[in-house]
């Protein structure tokens, strides 16, 4: 070791034993935090550094790429001498880079300088090459110091921690503002191509929420305050058909699928007709969504409707063109005058079997004719042909002389020709009879007669156009007069429930105090009577109060009253409730809550509704036996209520139908069990306004288990919509 390395590290050893005060360190961590940029806090340590660990000579390198170091702050070098000086991370047998991976410092002397791939800022000089990485991650270091051994050790050791730490904090935040502008600059790019797009666009979560709508979208599926009654409706029609066409999406599989959705206009409430393409969507934290498109095809149906409809009437006029023309040549062979059609040109295309007799002498009837003959009748005929196409009308008429190629006998004919023209004006074939003058008169009629046969095909097609046209408008107002017949409906049971439950609330008042002796005494066969009355009173209000649940769930007047409660504090009150139900059945009840139920925030006078009605159907068709209600936490943001029985249960044949108003599996007068089949009806729907699903399973003398699927919390959305219908 050279004097100089001696005095420098008698130096060191002086100046560690004379580290920076507490004060100076905190005042530089100070100023580091408050550093906003990687060259500034660099900067800030190497002046710390010369001033306070008695350092001369210092550089520090950045990472100007992913793959390339540059000196970003120097100390005690000249400008130019650190300009050009670059580090390539990727030279793995570089001394600096083996340094820049190292887990501690590596000092560099003059042994070290031996090695010609070591070309540094300092020369000659010995120095210390300190890594720059975080303590949390050390994995990938931020930068490399390089300091002279002339500075207090500890001191540049402790700078570097706190810079390599500030440094991989900086990067990290500067990588965090650019994701985040790329990801709002996508964000953005995204909603402008969602919302420029003409065909509806929704995403809706696993859950069926939707998380992004395009304004086509919107004005289909969302209702604002200020919508009238008939768009809010349609709107919450609308809503309903897309959820179900998501559900059964869902049950058919995760493949794109296409399908017709059946739509209301809100402005108009006319019918529209989409098609429906839906795929999942998966994103980075593995949360599946559905992205549809809908594209309206209404225009394209109606156009393909009447396609298909001029089709047919297509080929009905074909058909009938077929059999008039069948008709017409059956006509054409049985007349007795001779016909030929000839084309534009002058050839013939078409000739009944006595033209044949007169101009085609190599037929079977003329097999004895005079071909001389026959030859002369051409040319007399070609030249009748010619001035009809020369004519300017369309009719020809003109008398010419034939000869009959058999006997020789000379036949006055009247030729008559007439021109077919086509819808552009243009000649396609002309038509020619000859006919004795005689019978001139029934030629003409038998050529009219044909003309009206052409005429009433057309006004035939066009009469059963028209037809319908007509029968589509009828369609139409029909299909407006049982929306509105539906509507009425539901107002009446509504208005008349209302109307049946004002007397029977006065009735069970007045039983009641007649029963508790108000007006005196009662003899016991009166109070048995006046129980009778109570409770049939009781039955007939509670059916009137399932109607009028239901008709006002059907004009969407029913709210929801979101509160934030303890499942199973309702569980034991709904227990107690139905506490004289369980005494009357005899049968065996108990009831089971999980300890780690989340508390629920939704409509809780309906689930106790669902769980009443519930539990009074399993005790009302369970013969013998036990019912059981069992609570419990089913995945993330969902629990379960189940009521299982083991009564009489349901035949899978009618399963499907159970949930509909006034069913039930016996329906006739003589039944065993009583009610009007609106309990379970009621729970389904209570459940749907609730986002929630009622499931069934059940086996015809093994019972029955009704499970409810409630979320913990109730979609804000769609509490909204509720209140707002």
């Amino acid at each position: 070791m050279s004097v100089h390395e001696q005095r420098g590290g008698q130096a060191l050893s002086r100046r560690q034993r004379r580290p920076s005060s507490p004060s100076a360190r905190v005042a530089m961590l100070e100023q580091l935090l408050l550093a906003e940029r990687q060259e500034a806090a660099a900067r800030l340590v190497v002046a710390w550094l010369g001033s306070r660990a008695g350092l001369s000579r210092a550089v520090c390198l950045l990472f100007e790429t992913s793959d390339r170091l540059r000196p970003a702050a120097s100390l005690g070098f000249p400008r130019g001498r650190i300009a050009g000086f670059e580090l390539a991370a990727s030279h793995e047998d570089h001394p600096l880079v083996a340094a820049l991976v190292a887990s501690g410092p590596t000092p560099f002397s003059r042994e070290t300088r031996t090695d010609p791939a070591l070309v540094t800022p300092f020369g000659a000089a010995p120095f210390l090459a300190v890594p720059l990485r975080s303590a949390a991650d050390g994995d990938r270091p931020a930068g490399l110091l390089l300091c002279g051994r002339d500075g207090d050790e500890r001191e540049i050791l402790w700078a570097a921690s706190l810079l390599g730490n500030r440094l991989v904090h900086l990067q990290a935040l500067r990588q965090r503002i650019e994701a985040e502008r790329g990801l709002a600059h996508d964000r953005a790019m995204l909603h402008g191509i969602v919302h420029a797009v003409p065909d509806p666009i929704v995403l809706t979560d696993g859950e069926g929420r939707v998380v992004l709508a395009n304004a086509q979208a919107e004005r289909l599926f969302v209702a604002t305050d200020d919508k009238s009654e008939g768009w809010q409706r349609a709107v919450t029609l609308n809503n309903m058909f897309f959820s179900a066409a998501l559900s059964q999406r869902a049950v058919e599989g995760g493949e794109p699928t296409r399908r017709e959705l059946l739509l209301v206009d809100p402005a108009d409430g006319s019918d529209l007709v989409f098609e429906l393409l839906s795929g999942a969507a998966r994103d980075r934290r593995d949360d599946r969504g559905i992205v549809s498109v809908l594209h309206n095809v209404t225009d394209l149906r109606q156009a393909n409707r009447q396609i298909e409809e001029s089709f047919e009437q297509l080929k009905l006029a074909e058909a009938q063109v077929r059999a008039d023309r069948d008709r017409l040549d059956l006509i054409i062979d049985s007349v007795a005058d001779p016909i030929l059609a000839t084309d534009a040109g002058g050839s013939v295309v078409l000739m009944n079997r006595p033209a044949e007799r007169l101009f085609a002498a190599e037929s079977g009837d003329a097999a004895g004719a005079d071909h001389r003959i026959v030859r002369a009748n051409d040319a007399q005929f070609s030249s009748f042909v010619s001035n009809a196409l020369l004519a300017q009308g369309e009719i020809w008429r003109d008398e010419l002389v034939l000869t009959d190629p058999v006997d020789g006998r000379a036949i006055p004919v009247e030729g008559v020709a007439g021109k077919v023209l086509s819808s552009r004006g243009e000649l396609t074939a002309v038509v020619t009879i000859l006919h004795d003058v005689t019978e001139a008169q029934e030629k003409a009629r038998l050529y009219e007669q044909l003309e009206l046969a052409s005429q009433g095909l057309k006004a035939k097609v066009e009469s059963a156009t028209a037809e319908l046209l007509r029968q589509n408008e009828l369609l139409r107002r029909q299909h407006l007069q049982l929306e509105q017949a539906s509507a009425a409906k539901s107002q009446f049971l509504a208005n008349m429930s209302h109307e049946l439950r004002t007397p029977l609330n006065a009735i069970l008042g007045y039983t009641g105090m007649l029963r508790e002796g108000l007006y005196g005494p009662l003899a016991p066969p009166q109070q048995k009577r006046l129980e009778r009355v109570d409770s049939n009173a009781r039955h007939l209000l509670a059916i009137i109060n399932s109607i009028l649940d239901i008709s006002r769930i059907e004009a969407g007047r029913m709210p929801i009253l979101a509160t934030r409660f303890d499942l199973a504090e309702l569980v034991d009150e709904v227990m107690a409730e139905v506490e004289p139900l369980i005494a009357q059945s005899k049968l065996e009840v108990r009831a089971r809550v999980a300890r780690d139920l989340p508390p629920l925030r939704t409509d809780r006078q309906k689930v106790k509704q669902i769980i009443i009605n519930l539990i009074s159907n399993a005790l009302k068709f369970t013969p013998q036996g036990r019912v059981g209600l069992s609570v419990r936490r089913a995945g993330r943001g969902h629990v379960t209520i189940a009521v299982a029985d083991t009564g009489i249960g349901i035949p899978a044949e009618h399963q499907a139908r159970i949930f509909d108003d006034f069913q039930q599996v016996d329906s006739s007068t003589t039944r065993e069990y009583g009610g009007t089949g609106l309990g379970l009806a009621i729970c389904k729907r209570l459940a749907d306004m609730l986002d929630a699903r009622l499931t069934l399973s059940s086996w015809p003398g093994a019972g029955s288990t009704f499970t409810l699927h409630l979320p913990v919390r109730i979609d804000g959305r769609r509490k909204k919509e509720s209140q707002d219908g």
